[in-house]
């Protein structure tokens, strides 16, 4: 029944998500939490993963979630549900959209799906920013609170801050900078700070 569920969903993710992988990160996370598969916590490690395995980040959180779930089967069965409608699709229409590419309907129709897009991506950086960015343990062991900067955690703000330096004003290569930032938990767990 679990591999069932699994290909549905995320054929279900891969047929109605618009904006790869990033789009689709606040469409599974959804899904997720419907089905009570696993925790938001969970999940951004999936991300975390899944952006620095090689390939289009959908299908590796597809994969990674289905492996998590059930198994190498259920990673399978994720993987080519998200990917099926999308290769279906490309394969029916691919002859009509190079001959329909400029045509005015199909550009008002791209353009109007754009900003749907966008807010799926700035979803996407919410939830991955609230988890991220706050102490879960805080959070886990206070109970309901209302005071946001009792969750911040401030090394995890500190390395933002710093890879956005490193990445815009410095213009530091991006995995340099993803090397560096793991370095850097690494030497902070090893203390006990982080």
């Amino acid at each position: 029944m679990i591999y069932f569920q699994l290909f549905i969903t995320f054929l279900k993710i891969g047929l109605l998500s618009f904006g790869g992988g990033y789009g689709m990160i606040p469409v599974i996370q959804k899904e997720l939490e419907i089905h009570n598969w696993m925790s938001p916590y969970d999940f951004i490690k999936i991300i975390s993963i899944s952006e620095m395995t090689p390939g289009p980040i959908a299908v590796n959180t597809a994969t990674f979630v289905g492996y998590k779930i059930a198994g190498i089967f259920g990673g399978a069965l994720a993987t080519i549900g998200v990917v099926l409608p999308s290769f279906i699709l490309i394969m029916a229409t691919s002859s009509l959209i190079f001959k329909f590419k400029d045509h005015p309907l199909l550009e008002k129709v791209l353009y109007t799906i754009k900003p749907v897009v966008l807010a799926l991506i700035i979803a996407a950086v919410i939830f991955i920013g609230k988890n991220t960015l706050l102490d879960a343990e805080i959070i886990k062991n206070s109970g309901i609170n209302t005071n946001f900067l009792n969750y911040v955690d401030p090394i995890s703000i500190i390395i933002l801050i710093i890879s956005i330096l490193m990445l815009t004003v410095f213009k530091i290569n991006p995995i340099i900078v993803l090397l560096a930032s793991g370095i850097i938990a690494v030497i902070l767990h090893l203390l006990g700070i982080f």
